[in-house]
């Protein structure tokens, strides 16, 4: 019954959520305990914290064959992430966009995007373009990590404690598990309601994966941390698509269908409308926050109909 489905689909967000939160926090601890800098910690563990969602719904998604959602969830997760919640942390409180750090990172989410268009053009992406996404990635992490990125260690105490290794290990768990269920949940619902699980993918399974990223933001504003907000949503679009889609790729190599292809041509543009705004002025104000929600929940009309 859909109506399951649908209790299942929130529970599983409450398990990507919370196991998120807990993965990054032990992985953390772990590190520092280790003696990793803070740097390649931010850049690492908390930036594959805010993607594991993405990353444990987009791989199941791909191993059960079910390619259209792998691509819809990071394709829906980065629209998602541009419009909605960048847009909305925008209309909360302008945001500041004059760092160089921001402008660097959102010239690079315009390339990568660039490059995923380019890479699925044909209908397909392969394991070596996957291996190309991913290594680019790795590339990227490099030179932040050389010329020192502006990542933000979580706002907790990085102590280490032995429990950590179980809050490590079952927020992991509990990440896996609830992608597992989000992906089955979500196709279900698409074979009764009679919508396309790419439909799905771009809607139900985008917005429970941008969860944490939507969370993390509005309270970094609420506390005027509005910098912070707007990085962290570039970078994790950054991490979706050269990290998230590659990786997948490599693992099962995904054919995309033509709405996959329009899709990802609308992020294309939407992240050339976000650079625009961010170079036009020093801050993203409240308007052109309303303009990227408007943009993008037509966006979601237009899929559904």
């Amino acid at each position: 019954m859909v109506v399951f489905d649908v209790l299942f689909v929130g529970v599983a967000v409450v398990a990507l959520w919370f196991g998120a939160d807990q993965f990054v926090t032990g992985a953390a601890r772990l590190a520092r305990r280790l003696g990793v800098p803070g740097l390649v910690v931010g850049l690492t563990v908390v930036a594959f914290g805010t993607s594991a969602p993405e990353f444990a719904v987009t791989l199941d998604a791909a191993l059960a064959g079910q390619t259209d959602i792998s691509v819809a969830n990071v394709v829906g997760s980065n629209v998602l992430n541009l419009g909605f919640i960048l847009g909305g942390v925008a209309l909360v409180r302008a945001l500041t966009a004059s760092t160089a750090l921001l402008r660097r990172d959102t010239v690079v989410l315009v390339l990568s995007s660039l490059v995923l268009v380019a890479l699925v053009s044909d209908g397909r992406l392969t394991r070596l373009e996957g291996g190309l996404l991913f290594g680019a990635l790795l590339v990227y992490l490099g030179v932040l990590a050389r010329v020192g990125g502006g990542s933000v260690e979580p706002d907790t105490d990085q102590r280490f404690h032995w429990p950590d290794v179980g809050r490590l290990v079952g927020g992991l768990a509990l990440v896996v598990g609830g992608g597992h269920l989000l992906v089955v949940s979500a196709v279900d619902i698409a074979q009764v309601v009679g919508v396309s699980e790419w439909v799905i993918g771009l809607t139900v399974v985008a917005a429970g994966t941008s969860l944490p990223e939507f969370a993390t933001s509005m309270a970094a504003a609420t506390q005027g941390r509005t910098g912070i907000s707007a990085g962290n949503l570039v970078g994790s679009c950054i991490f979706n698509v050269l990290g998230v889609l590659g990786l997948a790729a490599v693992v099962h190599p995904l054919p995309v269908a033509p709405v996959g292809i329009e899709g990802a041509t609308w992020l294309l543009g939407t992240t050339v409308l976000v650079l625009v705004l961010f170079y036009t002025e020093e801050v993203l104000s409240r308007l052109e926050g309303g303009l990227l929600v408007v943009l993008n929940a037509a966006n979601w009309v237009v899929n559904l109909l």
